[in-house]
């Protein structure tokens, strides 16, 4: 299988758009997408593409950032592989891919948020050394 990792760039949205609807249930309006990820771009945002070929099967949002706690670091986001290529091990390598590439970025940690139903994740992200540290907090404005 040809799988390669690389970073989307800006003008290819409509790409990431039709893979976060996948991810999210078409939970909003492509317009809508597009405007924020237009913003994000703008935002220390990047996104890592995982590509068969020419085909984006998945993707990896990171959020890079300073914090007094951790230092130069980075947060992955979105973290979606279609399901027709899950449990290939393509998790495993996303995840080494952004790790190096952080490091190469300066990054001395990397830190997420899960959903706490989406219990499969927990253990991905255990078995690559992740541990949990808190709670998110959400609120609508």
């Amino acid at each position: 299988m040809d799988i390669h990792f690389q970073i989307i760039q800006k003008e290819f949205i409509s790409e990431i758009i039709l893979l976060i609807q996948e991810f999210t249930d078409n939970k909003f309006p492509n317009d809508i997408l597009e405007i924020r990820f237009n913003d994000m771009f703008t935002q220390n945002y990047e996104c890592i593409g995982v590509f068969k070929g020419d085909m984006l099967i998945g993707l990896c949002g990171l959020w890079f950032q300073t914090r007094h706690y951790s230092g130069k670091s980075c947060e992955p986001d979105h973290v979606y592989i279609q399901p027709e290529y899950q449990g290939l091990g393509l998790g495993n390598k996303m995840f080494d891919y952004v790790e190096k590439y952080c490091k190469e970025k300066g990054c001395e940690s990397l830190e997420l948020n899960t959903y706490v139903q989406n219990t499969s994740s927990h253990k991905f992200y255990y078995n690559l050394g992740y541990k949990i540290l808190g709670y998110h907090f959400f609120k609508d404005l």
